[in-house]
């Protein structure tokens, strides 16, 4: 098992020094940002969607933790190709894993590389690092133009 978390911990590392999808997309047609006042993360979420709601491209720009920069990074790349109805599932199978709700293994297994975000429940005060970029996506999908924070004790924006 130690075999296991140290390959988890090189992946977040990974992306955390080399975040993918960073910087600014100038013509998106949906932004947001968030805020984790715990920690001081902050997040600008940039992403285009065409007239099916498939995600063309999208960014992230801003700093943080190891765990929210490698969490944005990671969500980035599961996104981009996606539909927002897929896209809202993957949300949705996040959240509860790095909660430690129930999540089946065929649903981690869907996860693909996020998986590595399994262990984040053991500690909650991270869980509010990793899932900031998740909650930037649903803001700037609802259009939502207010900054989003990770300071409510639900750890849920709608």
């Amino acid at each position: 098992m130690s075999d296991l978390r140290d390959l988890y911990q090189e992946l977040i590392l990974d992306h955390q020094k080399n975040p993918r999808n960073f910087g600014e997309l100038p013509d998106a047609n949906h932004h947001a940002n968030g805020f984790n006042p715990l920690c001081g993360d902050k997040i600008s979420l940039d992403f285009n969607t065409d007239e099916n709601g498939l995600i063309h491209d999208i960014r992230f720009h801003g700093s943080g933790c190891a765990i929210s920069k490698a969490s944005a990074s990671m969500m980035t790349m599961a996104l981009k190709g996606k539909t927002i109805p897929e896209a809202d599932a993957l949300f949705q199978v996040f959240h509860h894993l790095v909660l430690g709700n129930l999540v089946t293994e065929e649903q981690i297994e869907h996860l693909g590389r996020l998986k590595v975000f399994q262990g984040i429940r053991d500690y909650p005060s991270r869980v509010k690092c990793a899932s900031l970029p998740w909650h930037t996506f649903k803001a700037a999908l609802n259009h939502n133009s207010k900054t989003i924070t990770t300071d409510s004790d639900n750890d849920s924006v709608n």
